[in-house]
């Protein structure tokens, strides 16, 4: 009777089998994960652009919307709400200004709204404004005038210290960037920013 194959010698087969195998499975995981990369780089320029398309940047110069929004805060602007409705009375909004900075306000008066400012007090089709977000009333007044179809009236918050409509004239639609929608910086100042709905035009 033969001795029994000693149970060393199928050890270099199996390790023999594995170094055979291994420079054919080499290629396929350098493959998978180029492709995992490349996946991962396109998830990320697609969430970026998404994000960039909806989504704004815009920092505050200035007093003209104290004291609700303060000179060096960074505000999101949330860019998708004009796409489905136009900006509401109240809403504070970001627009562009051909030849200087974007400028920050608060929308006043709609397309063919009449607003006039009389005695301090803001009137919008002949109905004077609650305005609990101001810091005083006007000093100027301004003889009433209508907004022009595609435009929008709009005012600063520290109405006194403000370059708005009054200056500036109506803004058109095609030049507003988007409405302020969060403050995120300085982290002491996170929160949403304050819109406002007036009740007594709305009904």
């Amino acid at each position: 009777m033969s001795d029994p194959l000693p149970a060393v010698e199928s050890a270099p087969l199996v390790a023999d089998i594995s170094a055979e195998s291994a420079p054919a499975d080499a290629p396929r995981q350098r493959s998978n994960l180029l492709r995992e990369i490349v996946e991962t780089a396109l998830l990320t320029a697609i969430i970026f652009l998404i994000v960039n398309t909806a989504t704004g940047r815009f920092r505050i110069e200035g007093s003209s919307m104290e004291p609700n929004l303060h000179d060096g805060e960074y505000v999101i602007i949330d860019k998708v709400s004009y796409m489905l409705h136009g900006p509401e009375r109240g809403d504070v909004i970001v627009f562009a200004r051909p030849g200087e900075r974007d400028y920050i306000k608060r929308v006043i008066g709609l397309p063919g709204d009449t607003v006039e400012i009389r005695s301090g007090q803001v009137y919008v089709n002949g109905v004077a404004l609650e305005e609990p977000y101001i810091n005083q009333p006007v000093r100027q007044d301004l003889p009433a005038r209508q907004v022009e179809a595609g435009r929008y009236f709009v005012l600063g918050d520290n109405r006194n210290n403000s370059s708005d409509s009054r200056v500036i004239g109506t803004v058109p639609a095609a030049d507003i960037v988007g409405r302020a929608w969060f403050v995120y910086w300085p982290p002491t100042d996170w929160g949403a920013v304050p819109h406002y709905t007036y009740t007594a035009l709305s009904q």
